[in-house]
């Protein structure tokens, strides 16, 4: 598995561990709705500012995203 898609998991594991969907996630982190699939399957290489946002609107720390 490389590590967009160990990425991806993740940010899905924490997701769902928080109750939220793929949209509300998008809404708190600032991003598209579409993005959040796209990041979760593996599809996506997101930047830096992306993995910040998404940690901020899971309220974890980036590290726990990895």
């Amino acid at each position: 598995m490389d590590i967009k898609s160990r990425f991806g998991k993740k940010v899905k594991e924490l997701r769902l561990s928080k109750s939220l969907s793929q949209e509300s996630l998008a809404l708190k982190a600032n991003l598209d709705r579409t993005y959040i699939p796209s990041i979760e399957k593996g599809e996506r290489n997101v930047s830096i500012t992306v993995v910040e946002k998404i940690a901020i609107a899971l309220d974890v720390n980036i590290k726990d995203l990895f």
